[in-house]
């Protein structure tokens, strides 16, 4: 059987504290709970008991904070599922929450990337785009589906390049820096071209 190893308080919060199990991090719990249900360290635990103690106890505290969280602008299930974590959560509670805030529509990765789309997509293209999505945990099929809603990304191009363009010299050097920079910005290589034609300049060196 696995053995608390240590409790201690969490520097953030005198009211919680972390249970270590056979030398490791475990989970976070109220202060209260651990008294409450006798927690010590150098006690024999039964893991599937610790994990039901704070499922009982903390669902409520961990859904309320997840809200909080989601409060400030909106997260993938990914996202928020790694916020549950680091705050010491166990799986049962993360998924306790995670079903909730899916229940109520919080957390949609579907709608998460259709949003991004929309605002990203005004000045970056669809690599950039799914590669930034992608790091944010959105699920494959939500990035994919966004993207294809969108009608093309041959004006946000024309407008990128347009606004880099602006305070620069109209050379040959100048105009190809600019092809460079929509290709940084994730357009492909046609619509980079055709962004540059729109200009009068042909992309090549």
């Amino acid at each position: 059987m696995a053995e608390i190893t240590a409790i201690t308080p969490q520097a953030k919060d005198k009211e919680r504290c972390n249970v270590y199990v056979d030398g490791k991090f475990y989970c976070g719990l109220k202060l209260e709970t651990a008294i409450s249900y006798r927690l010590k360290a150098g006690e024999p635990i039964d893991l599937a008991l610790l994990d039901e103690i704070q499922f009982e106890n903390e669902k409520s505290q961990a859904l309320d904070k997840a809200m909080t969280h989601l409060s400030v602008t909106m997260k993938t299930e990914k996202q928020m599922r790694d916020f549950l974590k680091k705050k010491g959560y166990v799986e049962s509670v993360c998924e306790y929450v995670l079903e909730k805030l899916i229940g109520y529509g919080f957390v949609d990765d579907a709608e998460y990337c259709a949003q991004y789309v929309r605002t990203a997509g005004k000045g970056k293209g669809a690599r950039l785009i799914a590669l930034e999505l992608k790091k944010r945990g959105a699920r494959e099929d939500c990035i994919e589906s966004a993207l294809a809603e969108t009608e093309g990304e041959g004006e946000a191009a024309k407008a990128v390049l347009a606004k880099y363009m602006k305070s620069r010299e109209f050379t040959r050097e100048n105009l190809y820096k600019g092809y460079k920079y929509l290709l940084s910005k994730g357009f492909d290589y046609d619509t980079a071209k055709e962004a540059m034609q729109s200009l009068g300049a042909d992309e090549e060196e």
